[in-house]
């Protein structure tokens, strides 16, 4: 059965492509190393997550423990990129973390660990174009544990954005064109145009307006003439009436009237 079952502590076969051991020098380094490799972990995961989970399996009796962690960060932003460097005082901390550890949840992700032959200064940063992981490179779905798109796919959608934001601004631009267009030509014909409204723009028909108000006080003038002219007739008729009230009141006082009346009547 041991040629079908992998043990758990065995080391990977990735190997550092820039170290300058080679592939022997490199396995028996890792048969006494107390450093683990750690992959998948989330931008967002802290030293100290990684610590409380990894002191489990430290052995302080035997003068064991966790040495020190390194985060590794991205070479540009020198934020965590999602990985990191465990180190312990002894090989066997090491191997029992490959055996217990790797595999399970940290932050809400699956990481992984490997035996590494040892941390040197400058492998904290990520060997990627944009200064992270190369895989980060390269991947195509959204992981929002990792900084969401892959670069490439980032840089894809930028560009699609960027594409929309240009064909929405030239359609924007091109219909407030044609307005203003159709409004010149509206002016020129003497129809006034349409006025445009919004953001678009604005447009103040000043003469227009004017020009209202002017035929407004003309009408109220020529309303008051009309007014002033019927009120001068309705007087005249007013008058009238009274002098040949008067009149009559005048014939009846009078006898000399009374009896042509009276000789009429006969």
């Amino acid at each position: 059965m041991s040629h079908v079952l992998e043990p758990l502590d065995a080391p990977s076969s990735y190997r550092d492509s820039r170290a300058r051991e080679n592939r022997q020098e490199q396995q028996r380094a890792l048969q006494s190393t107390a450093t683990l490799y750690l992959g998948n972990l989330s931008f967002y995961t802290t030293e100290e997550q990684i610590y409380e989970l990894f002191s489990r399996v430290a052995n302080l009796g035997s003068g064991g423990g966790i040495k020190r962690i390194i985060m590794g960060l991205d070479r540009n932003t020198k934020t965590p990129c999602g990985f990191a460097f465990v180190e312990f005082y002894t090989h066997a901390e090491a191997v029992d973390c490959m055996r217990y550890i790797s595999g399970t949840k940290l932050d809400e992700r699956v990481i992984r660990c490997d035996l590494d032959p040892g941390y040197k200064d400058g492998r904290q940063y990520g060997r990627g174009k944009s200064g992270g992981q190369v895989r980060d490179e390269y991947r195509q779905e959204y992981d929002a544990g990792r900084g969401g798109w892959g670069h490439n796919r980032l840089r894809e959608e930028e560009e699609r954005k960027r594409i929309e934001a240009e064909e929405k601004e030239r359609t924007r631009r091109e219909a407030r064109e044609d307005l203003y267009r159709e409004t010149e030509a509206g002016a020129s014909g003497g129809g006034g145009g349409l006025v445009p409204e919004g953001a678009e723009g604005q447009y103040d028909e000043t003469e227009g307006r004017s020009r209202g108000l002017d035929g407004a006080a003309s009408t109220e003038a020529d309303g008051g003439g009309g007014g002033d002219e019927a009120a001068a007739t309705q007087q005249g008729a007013k008058r009238a009436r009274s002098q040949d009230d008067e009149d009559l009141e005048q014939s009846h006082k009078n006898p000399r009237f009374r009896g042509e009346e009276r000789d009429e009547e006969e």
